[in-house]
């Protein structure tokens, strides 16, 4: 019986997808719930397993095909069965009957059957005429195999010639590939921030001792007690609610000629992955504690690794975290996620020097980067805003006393 294989349902805000991968081809046979095909669309990769086994006997769509939701992409026989065992086997017989065959020698290695003028150019050329094919009467070398196999000497040594010149200039070679439908999705909404908001960037450093240390005195106990590491994007994002909701116009959006005000505290993290960068979304912040944020992020980043995000998982968010510092960056003006009003971005800890009371003492500090679109946050509310996370990260204490 024919079982056709169809995309499946697309999300509601993607129009089409495309056939990223054919992990079978023409020919193969699957199980039941085995992948056969991977559908790409420009938020998320959806796996298309295979609903019986069978063996498939056409892809309808090849790979960078473009589909639609419901669309055929290929056709499996179900009444076909697994006969890899049964060709393995015969492969077997094959070879064993081959291998009982008995090859009879040939008599060209028999000096006494070539003729002077074959003689003369084995001589001339040193050939080895166990090398050579013999097409004469009675099996016998003639002189045209000797030009044949001289020819084809010189073919092969001139084709090893091009592979050393081509191997020599590879260091100036060029590889052109498609661009995924997700870094596509990406370049556009850039160019949508760049082109349709009045983005400006304001910056500060915050001193990152008082957390190290905190961290330093209790991540044992925290690890035993919630089996995650407690790392620094829980008082990243934990400062950030805090600033939002002294700052409600850094939580809103513009829709139209209207100005939205969030009352929930949707944090959008930035996570690169082979595919590009994704930002999946921690929803209602405020009501969660240090251990699960630290239990959602690592779950979402593992997630968009593996490419395992759901469209759910991706959509929304108030306001967005870009760690550039994990990478090395010192500094860096990020660029907004539309709709939300603006981006935070964190940067490496580095050892500097400092004036500290009079005296110039060396403190791990990071530069913070907030940009935001300056049609919505006035300089006052960006620069307070900046200034609120800087005094909730150096005196954590403050978070716990709301203060």
């Amino acid at each position: 019986m024919a079982l056709e294989i169809l995309v499946p349902d697309l999300p509601e805000s993607v129009a089409d997808a495309t056939v990223a991968t054919w992990h079978k081809k023409v020919g193969d046979f699957v199980e039941r719930d085995e992948v056969i095909v991977d559908i790409e669309t420009d938020k998320v990769v959806l796996e298309v397993p295979s609903p019986n086994q069978g063996t498939i006997e056409s892809i309808v769509e090849s790979e960078g095909s473009t589909v639609l939701s419901k669309q055929l992409i290929a056709i499996i026989n179900t009444d076909a069965t697994n006969t890899t065992a049964s060709k393995e086997n015969s492969y077997e017989s094959d070879i064993k009957d081959s291998n009982t065959d008995s090859i009879q020698p040939s008599d060209k290695t028999d000096d006494k059957g070539l003729s002077p003028s074959v003689r003369r150019l084995i001589a001339e050329h040193n050939i080895n005429i166990d090398q050579v094919q013999a097409t004469g009467v009675g099996g016998r070398i003639s002189s045209e195999d000797i030009h044949n196999y001289l020819n084809k000497s010189q073919n092969e040594s001139k084709t090893e010639t091009e592979q050393t010149f081509k191997a020599a200039t590879d260091f100036r070679s060029e590889k052109r590939v498609p661009m995924t439908r997700l870094r596509k999705r990406v370049a556009e909404r850039l160019l949508e921030a760049k082109n349709s908001t009045a983005m400006l960037t304001t910056f500060n450093e915050v001193n990152m001792k008082p957390i190290m240390e905190l961290r330093k005195q209790y991540k044992d106990i925290f690890e035993e007690r919630h089996g995650i590491r407690l790392g620094f994007m829980s008082f990243y994002v934990k400062a950030v609610v805090e600033a939002l909701k002294r700052f409600p116009e850094v939580n809103a959006s513009i829709d139209g000629n209207d100005i939205v005000y969030h009352n929930y505290f949707d944090i959008s993290i930035a996570v690169s992955t082979p595919r590009g960068l994704v930002t999946p979304v921690l929803k209602d912040c405020d009501l969660l504690s240090v251990s699960q944020i630290e239990k959602n992020i690592k779950e979402l980043a593992l997630k968009g690794r593996d490419g395992k995000l759901t469209v759910e998982e991706l959509t929304g968010g108030n306001f967005t975290i870009t760690n550039g510092g994990v990478f090395g960056s010192l500094m860096s003006t990020p660029i907004i996620n539309p709709p939300q009003a603006a981006i935070l971005g964190m940067h490496k800890i580095q050892d500097r020097p400092m004036a500290i009371d009079g005296e110039v003492v060396i403190l791990p500090m990071m530069y913070l980067a907030l940009s935001y679109d300056h049609r919505l946050i006035d300089g006052k509310e960006s620069v307070g805003f900046l200034l609120t996370i800087k005094e909730l990260l150096e005196d954590p204490r403050r978070l716990l006393l709301d203060v």
